[in-house]
């Protein structure tokens, strides 16, 4: 039987020593912004990153009236979208526009994805908003406002712990952008049955099968940090069982939401999704 995961967990972003990985950069917000209103227009089909790259700057010659990634001549070419830039309103459910799109963009890189980097906000705006301002300590009332924005203009966590690489494997789908979505983890091709490592010591808090994930092995760390191992073939430790880093958690699989044998891996800091190449060794 599928399950989903507690609430705690659903939420989903310290300088090391060179033996970290570099962290992915975020973009401009309001570059995002451009390229969510390019691809309404049929006019951009590539990650919603907030770089200005030659994908985006041959959309924005074919927008009509259109000047610089971020003049107001481009704004007001994009219409009604491009009419209100972050800050200049309240955002709440059922708003739409730039605006929306930049607090996406921010939400995202802060940790806590909204599904589609749009400028919609729907319902999964608003959970991911609401989780983001309680996570900053903030008034958690799903209206971002100029106490949420600034908590935005703060610099996305990163982990405060190092890692163990979690399996022997290069990764390729990194943190960051996917298309008009945000990837909140790391990607691990391996073949079925190549053994998962705990990343730290920890305990298990969660082991079973969950919507989306598969079968997953969830680790709490100290200092508010959890690790995620995803579309497992085989769990190999039960919740509440306490384990040394490097211990087998389990085995590479595609269950779940998976096209292919790969383990996916979060880190999570007080549930906020950050990078984990700012904490595995390499």
């Amino acid at each position: 039987m599928r399950a989903t995961l507690p609430a705690a967990l659903v939420c989903l972003v310290l300088a090391f020593p060179a033996t970290c990985g570099a962290a992915a950069a975020p973009g401009n917000p309001e570059v995002a912004a451009l390229q969510v209103g390019l691809t309404a227009l049929g006019l951009y089909g590539d990650d919603v990153d907030g770089v200005a790259g030659p994908r985006t700057l041959t959309g924005l010659r074919r927008l009509p009236g259109a000047a610089g990634p971020l003049a107001a001549e481009t704004r007001a070419a994009l219409g009604a979208f491009g009419s209100t830039r972050l800050g200049d309103r309240p955002l709440s459910a059922g708003c739409f526009g730039w605006d929306v799109a930049e607090l996406q963009f921010l939400l995202a890189w802060h940790g806590f994805p909204s599904g589609r980097i749009d400028g919609a906000f729907g319902e999964r705006t608003t959970a991911a908003l609401l989780r983001f301002q309680r996570w900053a300590g903030i008034d958690a009332i799903g209206v971002a406002g100029p106490q949420t924005l600034a908590a935005l203009r703060e610099q996305p966590p990163v982990s405060p712990l190092r890692l163990l690489r979690p399996i022997d494997a290069a990764p390729t789908d990194g943190f960051g952008p996917r298309g008009d979505r945000f990837h909140a983890g790391v990607d691990y091709p391996a073949p079925p049955g190549t053994p998962v490592v705990a990343a730290r010591e920890g305990t298990v808090i969660a082991a079973g099968a969950f919507v989306g994930f598969g079968n997953l092995v969830v680790l709490q760390h100290a200092s508010g940090v959890t690790t995620l191992y995803a579309h497992l073939s085989k769990i190999l430790v039960e919740k509440g069982r306490r384990v040394a880093a490097g211990a087998t958690v389990g085995l590479v699989g595609a269950t779940g939401e998976a096209t292919g044998p790969h383990l996916h891996f979060e880190v999570r800091v007080r549930d906020a999704a950050v990078d984990p190449a700012t904490a595995i060794y390499q």
